[in-house]
């Protein structure tokens, strides 16, 4: 600010912009509001996509996996239900609209686990393996690069959560569970239906789409 003579002046007018006593007059370009009614639309329509995703997905993979994508299914569900259990304890924890996206982004990646793992045992059968030796192997490899594809996804997750507020951390927090939680349902639940059903008898053929 020029023109001004002395400290004192500055002083007076630092004072004044201070207490506001110079008017700043405010012109409204736009002003938005969302009300319980929008927001719950929102909701509701974040809670059908993920519906759809799941129905989808799941379609999918009964279509191209048969018994085995049945399985895959099982543990899906099973992992959405832990997401939503395990968010209902934490203090303060909600299910926001960017927290549904976080579900959505997750229901795939958990599914992309199973595809992993069953594309191993194709392989391993198209290898003339064993069904038995299939089943063991495709879990045994895949896992390896199931649990780096998870950790790095986790890692950015953490870290999102650390530094971002808001919408971010809604958006961090169902990941981070999903993430964990999807690694049990893809690797341990899905195995254990598996060898329960495989496990104890001899097949020459496994119900997985070849």
């Amino acid at each position: 600010i020029t023109g001004i003579g002395d400290m004192n002046r500055a002083q007076n007018l630092a004072l004044k912009i201070r207490s506001g006593a110079l008017p700043a007059p405010v012109q409204i370009v736009q002003n938005m509001q969302i009300g319980p009614s929008l927001g719950a639309d929102n909701i509701h329509k974040g809670i059908i996509s993920v519906m759809i995703a799941m129905a989808l997905i799941m379609a999918y993979m009964l279509i191209y996996y048969r018994f085995f994508g049945l399985v895959a299914n099982i543990a899906l569900m099973l992992n959405l239900v832990f997401i939503v259990a395990i968010m209902s304890i934490i203090p303060g924890a909600t299910l926001s609209l960017p927290g549904i996206a976080g579900i959505v982004l997750n229901v795939a990646m958990a599914i992309d686990s199973n595809v992993l793992i069953f594309e191993r045992i194709r392989e391993e059968i198209r290898n003339k393996n064993s069904p038995q030796n299939a089943i063991h192997a495709g879990f045994e490899r895949a896992f390896g690069t199931i649990v780096d594809s998870n950790l790095t996804t986790l890692i950015v997750a953490i870290i999102l959560f650390s530094i971002g507020s808001g919408p971010i951390q809604g958006f961090a927090v169902p990941l981070i569970i999903g993430i964990v939680s999807s690694m049990f349902t893809a690797i341990t639940i899905t195995r254990a239906m598996i060898n329960l059903c495989y496990g104890s008898r001899t097949v020459k053929k496994l119900s997985i789409g070849i």
